[in-house]
């Protein structure tokens, strides 16, 4: 993969980027596709190791993409008007740092050219998650491996 010419992430505002451009954004963490739990009490959010049954867990690329949504009734569609509505995107998604002003980091792909370097600088989950088909569903709430705090 070539280095963009330019850096339309921070040149074209979010709602007037192409379908194509906003989609391209998403750096391939595989954070948002692994399943999450609110406590009783919406105060704490509880982030397990198990992925999305649509996960390719070694790629962290959805095996449906196109279907996820249809599929997966928890799954979201990130876009320039609901991306402020997920406070559980972790700060550096890559549609946050857009939405925040913020450029790119070195390891995402429109920046460094190299879909790869994303894992292999460690910044994504990738050989971190299990697919949800292969943890009985009684098991999930037994990998939580992180409880985060939510503040307004």
């Amino acid at each position: 993969m070539s280095k963009p010419n330019n850096k339309f992430w921070l040149t074209t505002p979010m709602h007037e980027m192409s379908h194509e451009q906003w989609e391209s954004l998403c750096d391939g963490c595989g954070k948002c596709c692994r399943i999450q739990f609110l406590d009783d009490d919406d105060t704490m959010l509880m982030q397990t190791d198990v992925a999305c049954k649509l996960l390719d867990t070694s790629t962290l690329r959805c095996t449906d993409y196109h279907n996820r949504l249809s599929k997966v009734p928890d799954c979201v569609q990130i876009t320039p008007d609901t991306i402020n509505d997920y406070y559980w995107l972790p700060d550096s998604c890559s549609y946050k740092i857009v939405a925040r002003g913020e450029d790119l980091p070195s390891w995402h792909h429109l920046v460094s050219g190299n879909r790869e370097l994303i894992h292999q600088e460690g910044f994504s989950l990738q050989g971190k998650l299990v697919s949800e088909m292969d943890v009985p569903e009684e098991e999930v709430e037994d990998r939580i491996i992180e409880w985060i705090a939510i503040t307004d």
